[in-house]
């Protein structure tokens, strides 16, 4: 079998990470692979490679004024995709398996997958992200997804989604990521709540500084990364803020000290974010030896759960009373903020929705801090450092905050989970997975089209507007 995998880089990330056990696990079962990217790696590949420029993002200054400049060199990047595949090989791969197309990344990807299907090539689109899920800043406008290929997926809910937006069961595939064991190294001392993430805006920073308020006196919530430079301005509000009312917080620390090191000194891994695609974070600490705390994403859990992970350490909101919370303020974010997004997608927003979200936060006595901005959410914290009766009535909201202060490893629950995350997401599994699919795309030609309307009606939900999940720059 030949693969053709297919990325706009190879620079160090998420899916940079899940193409490259792809690979060492179709490696290792003797398929042959070709990588195809816009950008040199970084270090070394251990995989045949060839560059393709005209892959990689789109430039600020690459101006595409003309329909037939756009046609001509979305012409261009698909003969380079194929050539590379026939200098390899003397033919087109059996399968050419592209991670997350769906996204406005590079302008001529899509064009250039409708001429690859056009001249027969076997396509299998993997999508990590996907725009309609509230960010409008890589939708794709009116260029339409690949027709009558197969589409693959990270968790239920968007198989769900793309399955109601119109693709069939026999060109819809859900494909887990691998799930890499970390071995930590052992430490005299473990006092850090870890949140090993690049704190980027949807990891909800301002919620673990919270959680900060809420631990023992001589342990500290930990990051290990810095953002990318979109969200750089936030977060040095919140290194500053940390810094000014003394949170126990430490930053960027694995610029310094290895994954294995830091959470060789933790008491336990920590998550607050509010969306994630397939969602490492939740299983990664256990195959450390280490428990999980904070928020849980039910959509991405309840995967896990299935599979029979346990999650007893998360809770799916963090209440604040809305005593604590300019509520008019918020309602006025929030309104803006439905309307900006679809405005940027570029569709008419039902009228119903803003008496929706009124009414929502009008009904409640508290409010998930997971949804307000960090504008608020800074609020909020001052407010708690500053004042006992607020931390109370926040303490007495969340029980879990409690067991957050208190947590004791439950060393029978890391095992058993350790367990199951090795035998459901180890690389066997996900290679049988792999090939399965390989399998399909080459035996079970498909004719479907996703209705992208439909996809933004089921993603947009103004109920699960969260104002520090939403990307739109």
């Amino acid at each position: 079998m030949r693969i053709a995998l297919v990325h706009y880089h190879l620079r160090r990330g998420g899916v940079t990470s899940v193409l490259f056990n792809q690979a060492r696990a179709l490696a290792g079962a003797g398929v042959e692979l070709l990588l195809l990217a816009g950008e040199k790696p970084g270090g070394d590949v251990d995989f045949p490679f060839a560059l393709i420029e005209a892959l990689s993002y789109d430039r600020p200054d690459r101006a595409r004024v003309e329909a037939s400049a756009t046609a001509a060199d979305a012409e261009t990047l698909a003969l380079a995709i194929i050539r590379a595949m026939e200098e390899r090989w003397g033919e087109a791969a059996d399968v050419v398996h592209v991670h997350n197309p769906l996204i406005q990344k590079n302008s001529l990807l899509l064009p250039a997958l409708k001429i690859l299907l056009d001249r027969g090539v076997r396509l299998f689109l993997q999508n990590h992200d996907l725009a309609e899920d509230f960010r409008p800043d890589v939708y794709t406008g009116s260029a339409e997804y690949p027709e009558n290929c197969h589409y693959g997926v990270i968790n239920s809910r968007d198989y769900f989604y793309l399955h109601r937006a119109g693709l069939q069961t026999e060109g819809l595939h859900l494909i887990p990521n691998e799930v890499s064991p970390v071995k930590a190294v052992p430490s005299p001392e473990r006092t850090r709540y870890l949140y090993p993430v690049r704190a980027i805006r949807r990891k909800n920073i301002g919620e673990a500084l919270l959680l900060s308020i809420f631990i023992p006196p001589g342990r500290t919530v930990a990051f290990t990364l810095p953002p990318s430079e979109k969200d750089t301005a936030q977060y040095r509000r919140w290194v500053d803020l940390a810094a000014e009312l003394g949170l126990p917080v430490e930053f960027d620390l694995g610029l310094k000290h290895s994954l294995p090191e830091l959470l060789g000194s933790s008491v336990c891994a920590l998550t607050t974010s509010v969306k994630e695609g397939f969602g490492f974070s939740f299983l990664e600490p256990w195959t450390a030896g280490r428990g999980l705390v904070g928020r849980r994403i039910d959509y991405v859990c309840r995967d896990f759960e299935e599979e029979g992970v346990r999650f007893d350490g998360l809770y799916s909101s963090l209440e604040i009373p809305s005593d604590y919370i300019s509520i008019g303020s918020l309602r006025k974010k929030m309104e803006d903020a439905i309307t900006g997004v679809y405005g940027s997608f570029g569709i008419k927003m039902p009228p119903y929705f803003i008496r929706i979200m009124m009414d929502d936060l009008g009904s409640r006595s508290s409010l998930d801090f997971g949804r307000l901005d960090e504008e608020i959410q800074e609020s909020i914290i001052r407010v708690l450092c500053a004042n006992r009766m607020a931390k109370d009535d926040v303490f007495r909201a969340n029980p879990l905050l409690e067991r957050l202060g208190n947590y004791e490893a439950d060393e029978g629950l890391i095992e058993a989970n350790r367990k199951i995350i090795a035998e459901k997401y180890g690389r066997e599994r996900i290679l049988k997975v792999l090939l399965e699919i390989y399998r399909s795309v080459m035996d079970c030609p498909v004719k479907q089209k996703i209705e992208k309307t439909v996809l933004l009606d089921l993603y947009l939900d103004p109920l699960r507007l969260s104002l520090v999940g939403m990307s739109c720059g």
